[in-house]
């Protein structure tokens, strides 16, 4: 919404000023000044009209008070709404999508203040609507959520008190991730999320789920990211207010003949959804004492701090997990969470639950795995990076498939029989690979394959993530050349050092088997006259060799000119 000062409005052709009121058709809304609590500031404000204390759910000047009851609302011969101070200055203005012939102001029955053009016979296309911009209040029909196709943030701002309706630093946010979920802010402090939508509702708000009352929708598309609700009993009122005071988002619902209005719930609930309190891995559980445990196969990444009650270093595994290792690595369920923060996800909503299993275990650097939609039982959902900001609910919740090394699978049942399943499987594998060398031999990409599995490089593995950080994503900028194998690109690592990245092409001509030739046979012509190799990265079919990095260009014959044939 523009907000424009300092200016005044000459050619008006309609208005309305304080004292006069404008009341919806079936009498449930209506739109006037008012000045809150003790205030003598006066707002134009809508509030429901059969309510003997006055209850606002949207205020259109609330940064942009009016100082005394000289206030005018008007419609200018573009057909914008304007709102007029004593000296005809602009405290307040509207900016409609498209100019008007006749334009019309309405006040509907939902309590949405519209803007239309009388001669367009379409009564729902709308210059502008008070609903585009909610204010502290989310009642039926105003949607939470993000107009894509206009860059239209409609957010919650609380008001800054019970006297105050300008923006206080409670705001409630719809996040634009590839797994959409809401934000709960103190100024820049993110302290409560609502969890992704996975269907029926929130991941992390278990109240919100299909019931006689409500009608709760979620739309996530290339145009829009909304939340909505509506009501079921039409005798019924809802409203859910951020309360500034509480730093709560307060849920009310009221009968038309009840004397107040009665809490239905409350966000954050408890003291697991705050958010991140357990830290990376931890589990919060608001039945246990103390609440943060750390999940099956982690361990406190720092006892002592622990034990203090201090979780906020989170967890580690027991058995760290190595990209090499990939054959070994499996998934644990944990179900009835509040699944992960979404910053870090990818969705994919055809996959079914075997797929979304593929697609993980395929990529080191995917953490852990759901459906996306639990209700159809369809969708993928995968995390990277580490979990942050996990619960557990007694009953509802989600199914949440984390990546652990094989040592860990079996434990979350108890059973032994599943570690020693495991332990057989693998003796029966490697007599398989012994008493079958002769046809894996045969056949050389399997022999490829085999070989860099099963040999030692005595040399780092480094994650693809990473040097695609170091480089930039290698970028141009760090490009240094290029050879028959591809390009080679200057990076520096997190701890500050700069690498060398030899990134083989696909085409090359170079398989995997003579890649890891490569890389076995410069590992040992380690020498102090010659450049340093410090591992290699193989993962989603790059394959790369990664050198210490010598700007007096000592490791162009080495990176761009050495030819050899090791066999």
């Amino acid at each position: 919404m523009e907000r424009v000062g300092c200016c005044h409005v000459e050619d008006m052709v309609q208005g309305t000023a304080d004292g006069n009121t404008l009341v919806s058709k079936e009498g449930n809304f209506e739109l006037g000044f008012f000045s809150p609590g003790s205030s003598n500031n006066r707002y134009l404000g809508i509030w429901y009209k059969n309510i003997p204390v006055k209850t606002v759910v949207w205020v259109a000047n609330r940064d942009s008070p009016i100082d005394n009851s000289s206030g005018i609302l008007m419609i200018n011969s573009t057909g914008s709404l304007v709102l007029l101070s004593q000296n005809k200055s602009v405290v307040w203005s509207t900016s409609s999508l498209k100019q008007a012939q006749t334009p019309l102001l309405q006040l509907l029955d939902t309590g949405n203040l519209v803007l239309t053009d009388e001669k367009n016979g379409n009564s729902e296309d709308y210059l502008w609507q008070s609903f585009d911009y909610p204010a502290d209040t989310l009642f039926p029909g105003v949607k939470h959520g993000w107009n894509l196709k206009r860059g239209l943030n409609r957010r919650l701002i609380a008001w800054k008190n019970w006297d105050d309706p300008s923006s206080g630093d409670f705001i409630i946010e719809m996040t634009l991730h590839n797994y959409p979920e809401a934000y709960f802010f103190q100024g820049s402090v993110k302290y409560f999320r609502t969890g992704p939508w996975n269907g029926i509702g929130y991941s992390g708000v278990p109240g919100i789920k299909p019931n006689p009352m409500f009608n709760f929708t979620f739309v996530y598309n290339q145009d829009e990211v909304y939340f909505m609700f509506t009501l079921k009993d039409k005798s019924l009122l809802a409203r859910g207010v951020t309360n500034q005071t509480t730093s709560l988002f307060q849920c009310f619902t009221r009968r038309e003949t009840a004397q107040s209005w009665t809490l239905y719930s409350a966000q954050p609930a408890d003291r697991c959804d705050s958010y991140g309190i357990c830290g990376a891995y931890g589990i919060c559980i608001v039945t246990e004492l103390p609440v943060c445990q750390c999940l099956k196969g982690f361990k406190p990444k720092s006892q002592q701090k622990w034990d203090s009650m201090d979780w906020s270093q989170g967890c580690v595994r027991n058995k760290p997990l190595n990209c090499q290792e990939i054959i070994t690595h499996g998934f644990v369920k944990f179900p009835n969470l509040k699944v992960p923060d979404t910053t870090y996800t990818w969705v994919n909503t055809s996959m079914n639950l075997k797929e979304c299993r593929e697609k993980c275990l395929s990529n080191c650097s995917c953490t852990a795995y759901t459906n996306s939609d639990i209700k159809e039982g369809i969708g993928c959902a995968i995390w990277f990076g580490d979990l942050l900001d996990i619960r557990q609910f007694p009953g509802d919740g989600q199914d949440l498939y984390i990546r652990m090394h094989a040592t860990e699978l079996g434990m979350e049942n108890g059973h032994k029989k599943n570690i020693v399943a495991i332990v057989a499987c693998s003796i029966v594998v490697v007599s398989g690979m012994l008493l079958g060398s002769y046809y894996v031999c045969s056949k050389e990409n399997l022999r490829a394959t085999a070989r860099v599995q099963e040999e030692d490089m005595e040399l780092p593995l480094f994650d693809l993530s990473t040097i695609a950080r170091a480089t930039d994503d290698f970028s141009l900028n760090n490009k240094l050349g290029e050879g028959g194998f591809g390009p080679v690109y200057k990076g520096t690592l997190l701890q500050g050092k700069d690498i060398a990245v030899k990134r083989l092409s696909k085409t090359s001509g170079q398989g995997l088997n003579e890649f890891k030739n490569e890389v076995n046979l410069i590992a040992k012509l380690q020498h102090r006259n010659l450049v340093k190799l410090l591992g290699s990265c193989i993962q989603e079919n790059e394959k790369m060799l990664i050198y210490e990095y010598m700007p007096n260009k000592s490791l162009d014959s080495f990176i761009f000119g050495l030819n050899f044939d090791p066999d």
